[in-house]
């Protein structure tokens, strides 16, 4: 079964937009191996739009550019694959991709079978120019037929934007995660932005089919293709511990080549991607809903009775924030209380006559691993 846990890959979009070639697939994929990414879990390396000529071949099928994939996309898989990595690539469900390359409309068997050849193990299937007559829910039930035809087990990754209420279908037509949000941007406002928008749609992730509200920018450092004035540091790790109490897919957006040694040690941090990885799979409650967005508190249930909370302040001064045991699920008549344990720094503490006191710093965020204990 494809998708047990939410997929975790890199993408070449955020970085390099329209500047993929073969040489950068390759070294991405030696970076994923020699920087300790692949045994962190990490395992999709994919290639996003402009990787075709600008026209179908006499044959129909798309031709990759001999200019940046001189070789041919099999070597390119099959070098991947030699990592012990999957290979992903890009096509769309229009008529042509977002930049203006052939799309897979009305030819979505013959591309699946194309990728299947080219030993593709992960498909992102945009929304851009589907003609105005036609049901674009339609068409990605094509392509996850397709894709179920092709010889060639494919993982199918949904790009629409989150519009047509792709949670209520996207699992029916096959797919295994599915875009629930416009384009990310490297910047706090994009990521927050994006959070907030999917706090009442949590509950449309599980095995099999998970929500993703697009890539992550951990150390892109204002740089690349979807640069937008960058994050501090703190910055990233409240988005990477996001998405990770979210969980959601995780494809690295920054140029994992180059990128700094406390950037791996957050996208590798072992106790923010259990969270993720988790494999119950359950998305958190969003605690206290009726409060403003500005200061979130995320409630998971983990696997083997564990729980973590996650607290998140997104206001620009330091804030004190209190979470109730009530809210949780606790009660007082429960005889029951919490233990906790920061996440980071493994500091203990119990709570605060029923509630959770919590001052945070502005753009930061508070993880504790929870333990219901008698009083």
């Amino acid at each position: 079964m494809l998708a047990k846990r939410p997929p975790l890959g890199w993408n070449s979009w955020n970085t390099f937009g329209p500047y993929i070639n073969e040489k950068v697939v390759m070294e991405t994929a030696d970076a994923m191996v020699e920087r300790g990414l692949r045994d962190a879990g990490y395992e999709y390396v994919v290639i996003d739009d402009c990787w075709s000529l600008r026209q179908r071949g006499e044959d129909g099928r798309i031709v990759a550019d001999p200019e940046k994939f001189p070789h041919g996309m099999k070597y390119v898989a099959d070098y991947v694959h030699s990592k012990g990595l999957k290979f992903g690539m890009y096509s769309c469900a229009g008529t042509m991709t977002c930049a203006g390359y052939p799309g897979s409309f009305d030819n979505e068997y013959l591309d699946a079978k194309t990728f299947a050849e080219f030993g593709v193990d992960f498909l992102k299937y945009d929304n851009c120019y589907v003609p105005d007559h036609v049901h674009s829910p339609h068409l990605y039930r094509r392509m996850g037929l397709a894709l179920k035809q092709s010889g060639r087990e494919i993982l199918f990754s949904l790009c629409n934007w989150g519009i047509n209420d792709v949670h209520s279908w996207a699992r029916s037509v096959g797919g295994h995660m599915y875009r629930s949000t416009g384009d990310i941007c490297d910047n706090f406002e994009s990521f927050k932005n994006i959070a907030i928008s999917q706090l009442d749609k949590l509950g449309t992730s599980a095995v099999g089919c998970f929500n993703d509200p697009d890539m992550l920018i951990c150390g892109m450092g204002g740089k690349g293709n979807v640069a937008a004035g960058g994050c501090t540091p703190e910055e990233y790790r409240m988005h990477f511990a996001l998405w990770c109490m979210m969980g959601v897919p995780l494809m690295i957006g920054c140029d994992i080549r180059n990128c700094d040694e406390a950037t791996l040690a957050l996208l590798k941090d072992p106790a923010l991607l259990a969270i993720d990885q988790d494999e119950e799979a359950r998305p958190p409650v969003w605690l206290q809903p009726t409060v403003k967005d500005d200061i979130i508190n995320l409630f998971k249930h983990l696997s083997d009775n564990r729980y973590v909370l996650g607290i998140f302040n997104f206001r620009d001064h330091d804030a004190t924030n209190y979470t109730y045991l009530e809210d949780m699920g606790i009660p007082q008549t429960a005889g029951y209380t919490v233990k906790l344990r920061d996440l980071e720094t493994g500091e203990e503490a119990a709570p605060l006559d029923r509630m959770i006191r919590t001052t945070i710093k502005s753009h930061t965020c508070k993880l504790f691993d929870i333990q219901i204990v008698e009083k």
